[in-house]
């Protein structure tokens, strides 16, 4: 290899002694860190979690309803065991819904604290200065006026009234009016992304303090207390309730009252209700309340909806030796439009010590009721949803029912296990109408003696709904300023003409105007402006 050869190889480069591995993952969290805080981040966040909460609307949710939760996963086999795995059925508490929501607060609060400390020194610093050449901005005049500089100077001032004004004197001599307006669009702006962050933040605290609840009361003066758990029918607390301490209250359901059209469509559900809270519990006065749907009753930060109603048939069983037994159960709706139900009232024999006796001779009627009876054949349906004429249509059981087994078993049907292993056997089947009975073998008779309403209440708690409403209000305040303020500048140059020895009473005026946003009307705006300045002394002439 040649001399010329070898002095044309390039050099390796040197390693750079600042760049340790120390110094490199600084450099990578410093620009992670100002990636995750910038307004494009935020933004992208946001629609992801927009994004990310579509499942909790379109599939079922495991909080919200565990039964239908369970049938979609078993009948789309595979598929729905794979979005179970996904917590796609549990969506709002998933780690992956956490994560978008957590960073999400996380870049919001990175990006407004910089932004709120630029606004604050920016309101302090005040207009800047007059620019050296105002004849490169996009809106410009130049004139000479027959007055002295003063009185252009105090002529712009009275114009300018409203607008942020610094007046200044430069080195020439020349005086000079710095002017601007619309600081409240970056007010707004900030407005809008401090409202949008409290937003995330009451949702996260609702989501650990507030809880709800639904409860079925029956319409015939039937209580019901919020004083625990174990007094609703169905409870959702937040992450930090235990379902102690609930806000003390009481509702008593005098009486319902649907209306509907002749074809059979609601119009409208109204309940009469008395309700004590606060120090009426301690007096016993009970206060009265028309209760109707999306009207809720609002009492200790706490709100009672209406939901729908149902019907409970209540049954007799007198047994052989004379003893009876009556209860009223509610049973479920299976058509809404119809209120054809469906339900199990379960009746334990009196007088039996011997528990697998009494087991064995358990009995549980169980069938359809409708509230006005149609029969196709012998097969019993409704054809109006208000009780005109009712009618069950009832199958008794008799045997184990399963309710001593220590399993939780739902108030409107009958363990199925227990019919198919033979334990629990259809004794009797029968049409009944109000004030009928059916036999069964053993001389027991089971009568159908009327029906009561019931009503479905919701219970709702969350001390975060006033702070989401106020965020929310000041989003759309800070979002319309935002829009409709402008931000402009508008400068003066006032310079003598000539020497000031000369004539004391002309003036060379530069005027200059700039907008900060792309919205147009600020040349309407400057052009206003440069004529109410210049038009109030006589313009000799105009140059060139």
């Amino acid at each position: 290899m040649t001399h010329t050869e070898t002095a044309s190889r390039p050099t390796p480069p040197r390693p750079n002694p600042h760049r340790t591995p120390l110094r490199r993952a600084l450099a990578f969290v410093r620009n992670t860190w100002r990636g995750l805080t910038s307004m494009r981040t935020a933004l992208v966040l946001l629609f992801l979690l927009a994004l990310a909460a579509l499942p909790g609307a379109l599939l079922p949710q495991w909080d919200l309803n565990a039964e239908k939760t369970r049938s979609y996963i078993t009948e789309n086999g595979w598929w729905g065991q794979l979005l179970d795995r996904l917590q796609l059925f549990d969506v709002y508490s998933s780690v992956w819904f956490s994560a978008v929501y957590l960073l999400l607060m996380v870049s919001l609060i990175g990006c407004l604290v910089p932004r709120t400390g630029d606004y604050v020194r920016a309101m302090r610093a005040g207009p800047v200065r007059t620019p050296r050449n105002l004849s490169r901005l996009p809106h410009h005049v130049r004139t000479e006026v027959a007055a002295a500089p003063d009185d252009v100077v105090a002529t712009a001032r009275r114009r300018l009234r409203g607008w942020r004004v610094a007046e200044r004197t430069e080195a020439d001599g020349a005086r000079t009016l710095s002017a601007e307006r619309g600081y409240l669009r970056e007010t707004g702006n900030l407005v809008f992304h401090f409202g949008m962050l409290g937003i995330v933040i009451a949702f996260a605290g609702g989501a650990l303090y507030s809880y709800e609840g639904q409860v079925i009361v029956h319409a015939d003066g039937q209580e019901f207390c919020n004083s625990g758990i174990f007094a609703y029918d169905s409870f959702n607390p937040g992450l930090r309730v235990d379902g102690t301490g609930l806000t003390p209250f009481c509702v008593r359901v005098d009486d319902f009252e649907p209306t509907y059209t002749d074809a059979g469509q609601p119009i409208s559900y109204d309940a009469d209700i008395r309700y004590q809270s606060g120090a009426d519990l301690e007096s016993g006065t009970w206060r009265e309340h028309h209760l109707e749907v999306n009207e809720p009753l609002r009492t200790e930060g706490d709100r009672v909806y209406l939901l729908g109603h149902g019907y409970a048939p209540t049954f007799t069983v007198t047994w052989p030796d004379g003893e009876s037994r009556t209860q009223t159960i509610q049973w479920r709706p299976t058509d809404q439009t119809t209120l054809l139900s469906q339900g199990a009232t379960k009746f334990d024999p009196p007088g039996i010590t011997d528990s697998e006796v009494r087991r064995d001779n358990q009995l549980a009627v169980t069938g359809l009721f409708a509230p006005t009876a149609a029969l196709h054949g012998n097969i019993l349906t409704s054809a109006f949803p208000n009780l005109t004429d009712p009618a069950a249509a009832v199958d008794v059981m008799r045997g184990d029912l399963g309710i001593d087994s220590g399993q939780p078993q739902s108030i409107f049907e009958i363990d199925q296990s227990m019919v198919d292993s033979g334990r629990l056997e259809r004794v009797a089947r029968e049409n009944l109408r109000v004030g009928e009975s059916v036999t069964l073998d053993d001389g027991t008779r089971v009568s159908f003696d009327g029906v009561r309403r019931w009503v479905s209440l919701q219970v709702s708690h969350d001390p975060t709904q006033g702070w989401m409403l106020g965020f929310a209000i000041a989003m759309f305040v800070g979002l319309g300023a935002s829009l409709a303020v402008k931000r402009r500048r508008f400068w003066v140059r006032v310079t003598p003409a000539g020497d000031a020895g000369n004539d004391l009473r002309r003036s060379v005026v530069e005027l200059g105007g700039l907008a900060r946003t792309d919205q147009a009307g600020y040349g309407e705006e400057f052009s206003a402006l440069a004529r109410d300045v210049l038009d109030r002394t006589p313009r000799e002439r105009k140059a060139p």
